[in-house]
């Protein structure tokens, strides 16, 4: 099991936002979070990061606990969030900020051979590598976003809102590069508004409403589910 997690509790203040959230993802998978705005989602992924400290509950990764760690530590365990938004530094190149997810990794050769990598993920961040990341396009802002995360070479990668505010003929090619992605060994965890999108392409998802979650099960199953199809597919 890479990510487990028991009774998580989670919120800002005296507002809480998660209850009793119980999850589990396994290596290699790819595993949609499904929910409208407001649901929780960004809230679930910044407490898996350490962004949040939960109010109960716990994160196992790789059987460790990480309620105890900083967000830089959990990150050299292992786990990367693409941020919804992207959020690049926008007067930094695109190779800069490609490296700047490698800032905890001292293996010059393995970083080379990673950024090399990426070029050829990404041909259009390779045409733009000297480029202010402020001035690309939505969706070679995404790229470099998930490439930068790719950067630290993770074992689980969150990737929040992938289609936000991007062309379907832009988000079908990001789709495409995550099942690269997997193949090559690393775990995705979708989180997207886009319901039909998530469970086309993922093989498992997990449905939260209000900071719960209310439905889990395999991709077709939750196609099928009366309530999904009435609350997310228009069905």
């Amino acid at each position: 099991m890479l990510l487990r997690i028991e009774g998580l509790e989670a919120g800002y203040g005296e507002i809480q936002v998660l209850w009793d959230i119980h999850m589990k993802i396994e290596r290699e998978e790819m595993v949609s979070l499904l929910g409208s705005n407001g649901a929780g989602k960004s809230t679930l992924i910044w407490t898996i990061t350490g962004l949040l400290k939960p109010k109960g509950g716990e994160i196992y990764f790789e059987d460790v606990p990480l309620s105890s760690l900083s967000t830089d530590q959990i990150v050299k365990k292992g786990i990367c969030q693409i941020p919804e938004g992207r959020r690049l530094f926008a007067g930094l190149s695109v190779r800069e900020n490609l490296m700047m997810g490698a800032f905890s990794r001292e293996d010059k050769e393995g970083t080379n051979r990673d950024l090399e990598w990426i070029f050829n993920l990404f041909p259009a961040l390779a045409e733009r590598k000297r480029q202010l990341g402020g001035t690309l396009s939505g969706g070679e802002q995404q790229m470099c976003a998930i490439g930068r995360g790719l950067m630290s070479r993770p074992k689980l990668l969150l990737i929040d809102e992938l289609s936000l505010g991007l062309a379907p003929v832009i988000v079908d090619e990001l789709i495409k590069t995550l099942e690269v992605i997997k193949k090559k060994g690393t775990t995705i965890f979708l989180v997207e508004q886009d319901v039909h999108l998530a469970l086309e392409h993922t093989q498992r998802g997990y449905v939260l409403e209000t900071g719960r979650i209310v439905l889990s099960g395999s991709s077709r199953e939750l196609m099928n589910n009366p309530h999904v199809k009435a609350a997310y597919l228009g069905v």
